[in-house]
This record gives C-alpha cells, sequence and structure tokens, in this order.
C-alpha cells in the first residue's frame, strides 16, 4: 500500500499574499491544492491520500475534493502549529488507516502541482530500493555559510550540493519511528527537513 499525506496548513505568510493560503488559489477556475491532488490520484501506485489542513480550512477542502471528485482522500486532518508537527499529524492519519510496517509513505507540498508521474514513480521506486527517497536536483549555484550572516565561514563546492524538493518516500515504520523519536527528543519543529531526521 503506498499512502502520500500531502500538507495544505500553510497561510501564504513567505508571498504576504492578501487573496489567502497559496494553496487554494485559483487556476483557470481550479485551486493549486486540487491540481496537486489529482497528480497523485491519478497515479497507479498511489492507494490512498491524506490531506493535512488548517482547521479553519477542513470543511472546505471536504468541498472541494467531493466537487472536484478526487479519488483516493481518505482523509481530511488538521495540522499541527508548524510543519514538522503536521507532518505528525498526517502520520497519525495513515496509522489510523491501517498501515502496516512495510507500506510506503510519501510526503508532498500542496503548494507543488508541477510535478509528473515519473518522479512520483521514482520516488517510491528509489524508497523501494533503498529504504528511503528524496527527490532532489543538483545545485547550479554556488553557496556559502554565514553563521553570523556578515561574514563567510565556508564555501560549498557544488557539485556536492542538491536543493530538496518533494515528494519524499519512506517505510511507514521508518517514518513512524523516526517521528517518534523526534518528539522524545524535543526536537519537533527545529529540524529544517525530514530528511535531517534520517542523517
Amino acid at each position: 500500500m503506498n499512502y502520500v499525506v500531502i500538507f495544505a496548513g500553510g497561510v501564504g505568510s513567505r508571498m504576504s499574499s492578501k487573496l489567502g493560503p497559496i494553496q487554494y488559489m485559483e487556476v483557470e477556475e481550479k485551486p493549486i491544492l486540487i491540481y496537486t491532488l489529482e497528480r497523485f490520484s491519478t497515479n497507479e501506485l498511489i492507494d490512498k491520500i491524506v490531506v493535512v489542513v488548517a482547521c479553519d480550512y477542513v470543511r472546505y477542502v471536504e468541498e472541494l475534493v467531493a466537487r472536484f471528485k478526487v479519488d483516493k482522500v481518505v482523509a481530511i486532518v488538521v495540522g499541527g502549529d508548524c510543519s514538522h508537527a503536521s507532518i505528525l499529524e498526517g502520520i497519525k492519519a495513515v496509522k489510523k488507516d491501517g498501515a502496516s510496517d512495510d507500506d510506503m509513505i510519501l510526503f508532498h507540498d500542496g503548494i507543488r502541482p508541477i510535478i509528473n508521474q515519473f518522479t512520483i514513480c521514482n520516488c517510491i521506486k528509489g524508497a523501494e530500493e533503498n529504504g528511503n527517497s528524496i527527490t532532489c536536483i543538483p545545485a547550479i549555484e554556488t553557496f556559502a555559510q554565514s553563521l553570523d550572516r556578515a561574514c563567510v565561514d565556508s564555501v560549498t563546492i557544488r557539485e556536492d550540493m542538491f536543493s530538496l524538493q518533494a515528494p519524499q518516500a519512506y517505510h511507514f515504520k521508518d517514518a513512524y519511528e523516526l517521528n517518534q523519536r523526534a518528539i522524545q527528543e524535543g526536537i519537533v519543529g527545529t529540524v529544517a527537513d525530514q530528511a535531517e531526521l534520517n542523517c
């Protein structure tokens, strides 16, 4: 069984949008979130979808899923107070649905509809072969680290750098245990990306 957890709990703060959360903005009379959900609902390897939203949008997303007839959505749940906490809520929903240790769980952002079927399938295949998988692209620029935001402390080797994307895929057992450990260690909300939990 392959699950995907779609995060749509953001409030559009990075874009400072006056139109509300980005994922609900419409393109040709269809919300961005629906385009994202359709990419996964039409993928032959995806079995079930869980959508994580802000508490004020649960009913609205239920209506959108029904109106656009998005298949495979089994739960729409309220997220946490940060992206990592929302991931935990998504994992809880997948566990409640009866996921087994060997099932696959993917994580993807609701505001990322431009994803093709090959990438989704390749992400799942990578996790099946290696235990987990993260979509990434090679860095095309050189990056520097500055701990004080004033002076350069180090410069990266561009060929060694990658930009982390989505989706990410894990065996459910691994995703569950890594995030339970994060809770126990009190680091929920402090990691930059789920991939960091696996380092």
